[in-house]
């Protein structure tokens, strides 16, 4: 079993960004024409995530020339390039089937207000450790920084008390 884990682990990307059911997204494909290998974005909504580890899939839907188009992706694909999240939208199931029979506006999600776009690093335990191994020599250098710090807030909090006394 640690053979497979560790052979599922190298092919495992670094950087994936949040996939969240309800997101517009776009996908950067590969696709392979004869000789030629080009890389076509596919737009969309995610209406769902499924599974886990290097078998994490997701379900993009968009609407082209009339007609719903889903496609089914794998995260850790090499035929995935990379996925961009433009829009974080809100939803409150996990599968957002009732879009397939929905047309125009209606078959957008409501965008989620003050949302953050960022990506999720998955960090592997070697380096984990490693990072864990380097924090305690650190360590002692901010806690001679501290003092200052805590001085400069003392004085701070005594200049706003004196002009709330006057």
């Amino acid at each position: 079993m640690d053979i497979i884990k560790s052979i599922e682990h190298e092919q495992m990307k670094n950087k994936i960004p949040d996939l969240k059911v309800g997101n517009t997204v776009k996908v950067h494909v590969r696709v392979k024409e004869g000789n030629r290998e080009r890389i076509q974005v596919f737009e969309g909504i995610i209406i769902k995530v499924q599974g886990g580890g290097i078998n994490k899939t997701f379900t993009v839907r968009r609407i082209a020339s009339g007609v719903g188009v889903e496609k089914t992706f794998l995260v850790h694909s090499p035929v995935v390039e990379k996925v961009e999240v433009t829009r974080v939208g809100k939803a409150r199931r996990a599968k957002l089937f009732y879009l397939r029979d929905r047309l125009g506006k209606s078959a957008k999600t409501k965008e989620q207000v003050g949302a953050r776009i960022e990506t999720n690093e998955i960090v592997l335990k070697e380096d984990a450790t490693e990072e864990v191994a380097e924090a305690p020599e650190e360590a002692p250098s901010v806690e001679t920084e501290n003092p200052v710090v805590q001085e400069t807030v003392d004085t701070v909090s005594e200049e706003n008390t004196t002009e709330v006394k006057e």
